[in-house]
C-alpha cells in the first residue's frame, strides 16, 4: 500500500513486512490492576497459535508430496515439523518461570476462554489422522473455526496419505507391513525414512501432551481448566494417543520379516 507516494518513494521495510506494530498490539491484559505475568501468558499462546498454523501448513504440504511420491520431500517438511515441536514443548519452560500464585492472580479473568478451545490445535489432530467429530460441539455452527475442523474433519489426512503409499509400494498398512520396510531398509531407503519421520513426528506430539500435562499441574495442580475442562486430568488422558501405533507395535515384530 502506496498511501499515495510515488512507487518509487515507497519502500518495503522489517516493520511493515511482518506488520510489527500490529502484532505487538495484541497483547491486551484482561486483569485490573494488570498483573505482570498476564503478559508472559499471552505472548506465549499467541506464539503456540503462529506455531500451529505452521504445523498445518507443513501437514497440508507433506500429504501433497506423499500423494505425489515425494517421499523424501515429505521427509524433509517432516524435519521441520520435529524442529517447530521442539520449539514447542521448550516454549513451556517459559511459562513454567511463572509462579503458581502469579498465574492465579489473573486466571479468573480467563474464564470460559481455554486452551481446550484451540482450533488449530484441533486441526493438527484431525490433519494428522486423530479425528474425533465430538470437539466440533465447541465451536458455533457457521463460525470460521467450525467451518475449518468441518473440512478438516472430512479431508484427507497424513494417515490417509501413510497407508495409500504403503499399498502402492506393496506393504500392509500395518503393524506387519511396517515391519517389512524395516526389515527391507536398503530396498526401500525413503520409505525407511518416511516411517521414522512420522514416528517421531508422534512421538514428539506425545512429548508435548505430556509436558503440557506437567506444567498444568505444576502450575494449577488438580484445578478444573478455566474452560471448564477437567484440566491436568483430562490431559493426562491424552498422553496414550497415537497417530500411528502400528509404526509402534512393529519395533515387537522387527527381525520377523513381517511383510504384507
Amino acid at each position: 500500500m502506496s498511501f499515495g507516494l510515488p512507487e518509487s518513494e515507497t519502500k518495503l521495510t522489517y516493520g511493515g513486512y511482518l506488520r510489527v506494530r500490529d502484532l505487538t498490539a495484541l497483547q491486551q491484559l484482561k486483569s485490573d490492576p494488570p498483573q505482570h505475568d498476564e503478559m508472559l501468558f499471552i505472548i506465549i499462546h499467541q506464539a503456540y497459535e503462529l506455531w500451529f498454523k505452521q504445523i498445518v501448513h507443513e501437514l497440508d504440504g507433506i500429504i501433497r508430496r506423499v500423494d505425489q511420491d515425494d517421499v523424501l520431500g515429505a521427509s524433509r517438511l517432516l524435519r521441520r515439523c520435529h524442529a517447530i515441536q521442539g520449539v514447542l514443548v521448550e516454549q513451556l519452560s517459559v511459562l513454567e518461570t511463572m509462579t503458581p500464585v502469579e498465574f492465579l492472580s489473573f486466571r479468573d479473568h480467563l474464564m470460559p476462554a481455554s486452551g481446550f478451545q484451540s482450533a488449530q490445535f484441533r486441526e493438527i489432530e484431525y490433519t494428522s489422522g486423530l479425528k474425533d467429530e465430538r470437539f466440533l460441539a465447541y465451536y458455533d455452527e457457521g463460525t470460521p473455526e467450525r467451518q475449518r475442523l468441518e473440512a478438516r474433519l472430512a479431508g484427507r489426512t497424513l494417515r490417509d496419505a501413510w497407508e495409500a503409499i504403503m499399498r502402492r509400494r506393496g506393504f500392509s498398512a500395518d503393524a506387519s507391513g511396517a515391519a517389512g520396510v524395516y526389515n527391507s531398509a536398503g530396498e526401500h531407503p525413503d520409505l525407511f525414512q518416511l516411517l521414522e519421520a512420522l514416528i517421531e513426528f508422534d512421538e514428539l506430539f506425545t512429548l508435548w501432551r505430556f509436558r503440557h500435562v506437567q506444567m498444568v499441574e505444576r502450575v494449577i495442580g488438580g484445578k478444573p481448566g478455566t474452560g471448564g475442562s477437567s484440566g491436568a486430568a483430562y490431559l493426562r488422558g491424552t498422553t496414550g494417543q497415537r497417530i500411528f501405533p502400528e509404526l509402534w507395535d512393529a519395533r515387537t515384530l522387527l527381525g520377523s520379516g513381517g511383510h504384507g
